[in-house]
């Protein structure tokens, strides 16, 4: 069924920026964690970009859907998605998820609210798009990580592209075993989103009356969740967790002299790691697969601590604190053992 939809959460909002203040103002004057310049070029126009980032990307999202566009966006991913029972939906979000990975969490949270898709579906989805984003980050990363780190660059890129085909795999498959058949499936039915392509005023009615509303609920959680996480960033807090993660897995098989590599990774700018790893083994401290595993382990101790820096408030705004709290967690969980796994393949026979 369906959910009620509410009016305008004005008193959260409320609530939401008073919390919001009161977290800026400690930061600034209580605890001496920054101050207001620092704020306004590290803070306020990061959090007005990404909550930008997010308008554009929900309005991208009920375009999609008020347009008809569904099945012409499924139409590549579809054998995937068919195979693993997730339907046309799904894979129209997969699809959207290669050029915006807002666009496709709202058009998942979109289908789901209007009872679409199942809760099991947009889990699924959301986990498995994490194969698109991939790719996204790819034209960016690729080129400035292999010409640091030439063979050792490659190799990476190559287990991390192997553990996600794998982990895709592997969830459609989780799909084709649990989730009814596509033809019995409740969210199979023919909706609106089915017919063709709806009239200019009846699209710009239909982003009109659902985006506001929407909006200000990821405001709600998006600004004080980032606030918070900034200020506990600029605490500290973040750094000593990654710097006492890195040396904890410094072993016998990543060997201490890639502790730097490792630290650099997450620690600093996301490059950072990539060229201490070239300098290290252009000058010989460090060999190809000991340059891999210690790129590895950076990115795993890595991506998670990012992603609650990054990727939580807006999970939470889009999803809401439980439901996106929930899919970053398991994620990034599924996310790291591919890549422990890849990785120990890689150690064992590289």
């Amino acid at each position: 069924m369906p959910r009620k939809k509410n009016r305008p959460p004005y008193r959260a909002l409320i609530l939401s920026l008073t919390f919001s203040a009161a977290t800026l103002m400690a930061g600034v004057y209580g605890l001496a964690a920054f101050d207001w310049p620092t704020a306004g070029r590290s803070l306020l126009i990061p959090l007005l970009r990404m909550l930008g980032f997010i308008l554009v990307g929900l309005a991208a999202g009920q375009m999609i859907e008020a347009l008809g566009w569904t099945r012409n966006l499924a139409v590549l991913a579809r054998p995937l998605f068919t195979f693993s029972r997730l339907g046309d939906r799904c894979g129209a979000a997969f699809t959207a998820a290669f050029f915006s990975g807002v666009t496709a969490n709202a058009m998942l949270v979109d289908y789901y609210q209007e009872g679409r898709i199942t809760r099991r579906q947009l889990f699924l989805t959301n986990f498995i798009n994490q194969l698109p984003a991939f790719f996204l980050h790819l034209p960016t990363t690729f080129f400035i990580v292999v010409p640091l780190t030439k063979t050792a660059g490659l190799l990476y890129f190559l287990i991390t592209l192997a553990a996600a085909v794998v982990r895709t795999l592997l969830l459609a498959l989780f799909g084709r075993l649990c989730l009814p058949p596509l033809s019995t499936a409740p969210t199979q039915a023919v909706t609106a989103i089915d017919q063709p392509p709806s009239a200019g005023g009846h699209l710009f009615q239909t982003i009109r009356r659902k985006l506001p509303r929407r909006m200000l609920n990821i405001v709600v959680y998006v600004v004080p969740i980032y606030i918070a996480v900034f200020t506990l960033n600029r605490m500290g807090l973040f750094a000593f967790t990654r710097e006492w993660l890195a040396r904890f897995v410094v072993t016998a098989v990543v060997p201490v002299e890639s502790l730097s590599v490792v630290i650099l990774s997450f620690v600093a700018e996301f490059t950072s790691g990539f060229a201490a790893a070239g300098a290290l083994l252009d000058a010989g401290v460090l060999n190809v697969k000991q340059t891999v595993l210690a790129l590895l382990t950076g990115n795993i101790l890595a991506f998670p601590i990012r992603a609650l820096r990054h990727q939580l408030p807006h999970y939470m705004g889009i999803f809401k604190p439980q439901m996106g709290t929930q899919l970053l967690i398991v994620g990034q969980m599924l996310r790291v053992s591919s890549l422990a796994a890849a990785g120990g393949v890689y150690y064992l026979i590289g």
